[in-house]
């Protein structure tokens, strides 16, 4: 049964809410991706287009002759990319408010991915709060840290 998330940009100027049907996504290793994004690779999350609903209208720009993406103008975030001609789109996973939610089902654009990135689980690891410097410039600047 498909049931209603929301999301938006890291500024919070562009909002949306898209009935969802399942917590199946995707990542996307193309070089277009890896552009558009500056990483490695891309979480995206294919919904149909008539499912997303924008309380303000992101900006788009022409990322290659056969797609846009959409993105913040403030901050920049990226928040889809578009096929034309599609009732389908992708709206990235970092966007949702509650992007735990879904999983990865499969690899696209594998013939640029970069598999040392792949799996990294085996490298050590910190949580902001445990990163003395940072927490004290984000009290000293917010008085908490960030979500």
């Amino acid at each position: 049964m498909a049931e209603e998330m929301t999301g938006g940009c890291q500024c919070g100027r562009v909002r949306y809410a898209v009935r969802i049907a399942d917590d199946e996504a995707y990542l996307c290793h193309c070089r277009m991706c890896q552009r558009a994004t500056g990483g490695v690779s891309i979480a995206f999350k294919n919904v149909g287009r008539a499912d997303v609903r924008w309380e303000r209208e992101p900006e788009r720009y022409a990322s290659s002759p056969i797609a846009v993406r959409a993105f913040c103008r403030e901050c920049g975030t990226p928040l889809t990319y578009e096929a034309h001609g599609h009732d389908r789109m992708d709206l990235t996973i970092g966007s949702f408010d509650a992007p735990d939610r879904f999983y990865p089902t499969e690899h696209s654009g594998c013939e640029s991915w970069h598999k040392a990135w792949l799996d990294t689980s085996d490298l050590p690891a910190s949580r902001t709060d445990e990163n003395p410097s940072l927490v004290k410039r984000w009290m000293d600047t917010l008085g908490r840290l960030p979500d």
